[in-house]
């Protein structure tokens, strides 16, 4: 494919999209998955709706049910490689030549989907022994869990010294909100700690206001730990979300100021340049 050479219309503040993924109906889908693709979303779309906005930066990230192969993403990467970084999903033994290969594409990170699995296969022998080899290159490593799983994930994970970055406010327990342990782990890390949690995805926060989790973090982390995506296809959400919808949610919780930080927070973290 030919690279994107749209350029985004400019946005008064600027914005980073650390969350999108993208996919067809036609890939090889991963067995035992929770659930397969609605829809074709793919780079033309995600160039076309991150334009639309103004969004320049954006970061790819493997959904569940494609599992480990990574191709299709990697495909995308090469599109518009000074737009685009790549967070991978890939098996603890996984060989440090695809990871070379990888670094070279723009990937930056693993993720951890954890979500229905018990937190043992994240803290298994193999899988630490691969967050130890991706910690030793410096990408940062991506989990998504449920409230009171961070705390056992936290407590291994962290000291390995990675970025460590978390999905969608962390998934509090909706009973419990901003009182759920794990989500006061997540605050407890503050402004100087190894956490950067994603403000994305509110409504995988089973009805709670999800706002009442921003403010929370934004008070104790800071901007300079927070960032944005917007989560886009909206995965089991396509037909209800829009785009724009995670943007008015952004501009609602922070100031300008506030999200021009994690914006520059984001370029950071995930390798940016302009």
């Amino acid at each position: 494919m030919a690279p994107s050479s749209t350029a985004p219309a400019p946005s008064p503040v600027p914005t980073v999209d650390t969350h999108v993924h993208v996919f067809t109906r036609a890939l090889p889908l991963a067995a035992g998955r929770r659930h397969s693709p609605k829809g074709d979303f793919t780079p033309d779309d995600l160039f076309a709706v991150t334009t639309r906005h103004g969004v320049r930066e954006i970061v790819v990230v493997q959904p569940s049910f494609l599992g480990t192969d990574n191709s299709y993403l990697l495909d995308t990467l090469a599109r518009a490689p000074e737009r685009l970084r790549g967070i991978v999903v890939v098996d603890p033994g996984v060989t440090d030549t695809t990871l070379d290969a990888y670094a070279a594409s723009g990937v930056v990170g693993i993720r951890l989907n954890l979500l229905g699995k018990h937190i043992a296969v994240a803290l298994s022998p193999d899988s630490m022994a691969l967050l130890t080899r991706v910690a030793a290159r410096g990408w940062q490593i991506e989990i998504q869990a449920e409230g009171e799983a961070f705390l056992p994930l936290l407590d291994a994970i962290v000291p390995l010294g990675a970025p460590v970055v978390i999905d969608h406010f962390g998934r509090p327990d909706p009973k419990l909100g901003v009182d759920d342990p794990g989500f006061r782990r997540l605050l407890a890390a503050g402004p100087d700690g190894p956490l950067f949690v994603k403000i994305s995805g509110s409504y995988r926060c089973g009805g709670a206001d999800a706002g009442a989790y921003a403010r929370a973090l934004l008070a104790a982390l800071g901007p300079g730990r927070l960032l944005w995506g917007s989560d886009w296809p909206h995965t089991e959400h396509e037909a209800t979300r829009r785009y724009e919808d995670g943007l008015t949610e952004l501009r609602s919780w922070l100031t300008s100021e506030q999200q021009a930080a994690v914006a520059e927070t984001s370029r950071r973290l995930f390798g940016f340049t302009r």
